[in-house]
């Protein structure tokens, strides 16, 4: 089935609608990272760099590490703009912009987030690592996809309960990262996580400053919430979107995260860029060692 112009949206030099840039700009092995300044951050350690490419808060840099070819993208905030990078990323490598038709060989790209992040357990110290090996999503991103297949519903059923949460709120699905990911670059370094994604930044993540929350406690019965020794450890807005989208397009994804806060507490960072530095310096190690 050839795609419509108003589904497979082009640029006039054939690029990717809103990344702007081409299936030979990017590499199969992609690290994604929030802030648009940051992807210089981490291709400053690339030994050449081939590509620099933007358009909005889209940045994309391409280029060699160790003789391994690394793609670092920008996604901006929240799970909105996930929605728009995982489905370009893959339509970059999985459909044919020529005749607009998908390809029948399938390519799987290994997508890494390095975020920032706050820890809402109390024993999770500033400063550290914390791998997303499980996420929940409290946006609404994953249900707008036929996606029960890679939900885990058994878990968010439970945390529907003990959260006695607001009908009126999307319904929260648990995802899980790639466990080959998790594999490679996992070290005692990182606490295991459980990430709990957020629409938005204030309301959503408990914080009031001239607004009420629909549920002034819900931070507490999230931090309360355990299942099979699961429990949530902290809030960013991008790994519940990442690993749904990259499960349902056949590709590995793993969320790294460096806590900055802890909201349990009311800690934050006074050395927030040399924590994202060391961040970015082992995982540039791990994927290219």
């Amino acid at each position: 089935m050839q795609l419509s112009p108003s589904e497979l949206i082009l640029n006039a030099d054939n690029s990717i609608y809103h990344l702007n840039i081409l299936p030979e700009d990017i590499a199969t092995t992609i690290i994604t990272v929030g802030d648009p300044d940051r992807v210089g951050e981490v291709s400053k350690y690339f030994d050449t760099i081939e590509l620099k490419k933007g358009k909005r808060e889209f940045i994309t840099h391409t280029g060699v590490l160790n003789g391994k070819r690394i793609s670092v993208i920008s996604t901006g905030i929240g799970t909105d703009n996930i929605d728009i990078v995982l489905n370009e990323l893959d339509a970059l490598v999985n459909i044919d912009f020529t005749t607009r038709t998908i390809k029948e060989e399938k390519t799987t790209l290994d997508i890494i987030r390095i975020g920032t992040s706050g820890a809402i357990q109390a024993d999770i110290p500033i400063n550290s690592f914390l791998m997303s090996e499980y996420a929940i999503g409290l946006d609404s991103l994953l249900q707008f996809y036929d996606s029960k297949h890679v939900q885990h519903t058994e878990i968010q059923d439970a945390f529907v309960t003990h959260t006695n949460w607001a009908k009126e709120k999307s319904t929260p699905y648990v995802v899980t990262c790639s466990t080959k990911l998790a594999d490679k670059i996992y070290s005692d370094k990182f606490v295991k996580g459980f990430t709990a994604t957020n629409v938005g930044f204030y309301g959503p993540q408990g914080r009031i400053l001239r607004l009420n929350t629909q549920d002034n406690e819900l931070n507490n019965k999230i931090v309360s919430f355990r299942h099979n020794n699961l429990k949530v450890t902290n809030l960013e807005m991008e790994t519940s979107g990442i690993y749904g989208l990259a499960k349902l397009l056949g590709h590995n994804a793993l969320s790294l995260n460096a806590i900055l806060a802890n909201r349990a507490n009311g800690e934050f960072s006074v050395t927030p860029s040399e924590t994202v530095e060391e961040l970015i310096k082992y995982t540039l190690n791990k994927l290219t060692s």
